[in-house]
């Protein structure tokens, strides 16, 4: 996840002590505008579940094409995230979250009014584009701006994430059962509601002279020589596949209507919310990141084999779904904690680098599940995310001592 320059950090780490014992909810305006920009622009990411079954069926496409929609999606996004830094270096991170809110507005109007399920995946593909910039500003944003310190900035952030994440589903399944148009529509005028409270709440220039100086296109890659950057976000792509399986193939073996979808993944997405706030925290605290952090992994691989083994029970799908959200929630935020603490490199340049890497695991995983399933059989999918997820696990105990380091960080700080 991105973060703030060198300069920001030092400042908030120099005055840790007042900061930390700052309230959570004791933010500014700017602080509540980017959450709640951050909120709608998480909404992208589950909007389309409960529609996925739809837009199969009005577009006359396969699964496998219509989980595209999330290809494109997150492969742009995946390349976008190595030239954010250096945007936002230039732009400040004012402006880059605008440009990424108009983009995002006018990729998912479009996506609204299109008729044929190639046009709707390009256009997703730039709805991608607006993500990453927009993403890869929006912690730094909170960050600077917050009075709480860092670790309760990234908890903030987390939630907007898991609200944007279970709200989307929700609103999807509501206005989807009206059109399947209706949710790209719905995101493209909630993003100029967006769009007007950053415009007026954030600060002006105060964030963008901490960006100096300018980044260049290829500190990305040079970040990636640092080998616990590299081993955290080989991870984070192994992981994806099973996050995205979930998210982009469990709507079309659950046999539920765009209102059911969006009541299911509601569940998820509110667990998700909620562990990432108050009880990630806590396992850290108690048992460290890497620890934790490979537990949830371990668990989410065994729900994805056990809806691998019962992918025609219905029920056993649902509260699979469900559940996962808790998982997920610990683990996105164990994992940010992780990257923000792995290396000495700038810390948006380090984001840029690991989002480019976890993000190549969310663009393949969607259109490999719908893939699987129409050469074999449902059940494929999962069993091959679980999987994955497991070797990610394998990986990070295997490189073990490249990354634990940031336990020891996270306690010092």
């Amino acid at each position: 996840m991105p973060s703030t320059s060198n300069s920001v950090t030092s400042t908030l780490q120099n005055s840790g002590g007042l900061t930390e014992r700052a309230s959570l909810f004791s933010q500014s305006k700017a602080v509540w505008a980017v959450f709640f920009a951050s909120i709608i622009a998480f909404m992208g990411i589950g909007l389309v579940d409960p529609i996925l079954p739809a837009i199969a069926k009005n577009l006359n496409a396969s699964h496998s094409e219509v989980t595209l929609l999330f290809t494109s999606y997150n492969a742009v996004m995946a390349v976008a995230m190595l030239v954010t830094s250096a945007i936002s270096s230039r732009l400040g991170v004012k402006w880059t979250l605008l440009t990424g809110i108009i983009i995002i507005a006018i990729f998912s109007a479009l996506g609204g009014l299109s008729n044929g399920i190639w046009t709707l995946v390009g256009l997703r593909g730039g709805w991608g584009l607006g993500n990453a910039l927009f993403v890869a500003t929006a912690l730094a944003a909170i960050v600077s701006l917050s009075n709480s310190g860092i670790g309760k900035a990234i908890i903030l952030y987390e939630a907007a994430v898991g609200l944007g994440i279970s709200v989307g589903p929700l609103l999807g399944g509501w206005l989807g059962a009206m059109s399947w148009r209706g949710p790209f529509l719905g995101v493209a005028t909630l993003m100029v509601i967006a769009f007007i409270g950053l415009l007026f709440l954030m600060p002006k220039s105060n964030i963008q002279s901490t960006l100096q100086p300018k980044i260049s296109l290829l500190d990305p890659f040079r970040a990636l020589k640092h080998r616990s950057l590299l081993v955290l976000g080989i991870s984070a792509a192994l992981y994806n596949f099973g996050f995205f399986t979930l998210l982009a193939y469990a709507p079309f073996v659950m046999g539920l209507d765009e209102h059911g979808l969006g009541f299911v993944f509601l569940g998820w997405g509110l667990l998700l919310a909620i562990t990432s706030v108050f009880m990630a925290p806590k396992l850290q605290q108690r048992f460290g990141t890497v620890k934790s952090m490979c537990s949830m992994l371990i668990l989410f691989a065994l729900l994805l084999l056990a809806m691998g083994i019962w992918t025609s029970t219905q029920w056993v799908i649902i509260a699979a779904v469900i559940l996962a959200g808790a998982l997920l929630g610990n683990n996105n935020t164990l994992i940010t904690t992780a990257v923000m603490n792995a290396t000495t490199v700038e810390r948006s340049t380090a984001s840029a680098a690991y989002s480019f890497l976890r993000f190549i695991g969310g663009a393949i995983a969607p259109f490999m599940a719908g893939k699987l399933a129409e050469i074999f059989n449902p059940s494929v999918p999962f069993i091959v995310g679980a999987g994955f997820v497991l070797v990610s696990v394998l990986f990070i105990w295997f490189n073990y001592e490249h990354i634990n380091h940031v336990d020891e960080a996270e306690s010092a700080h």
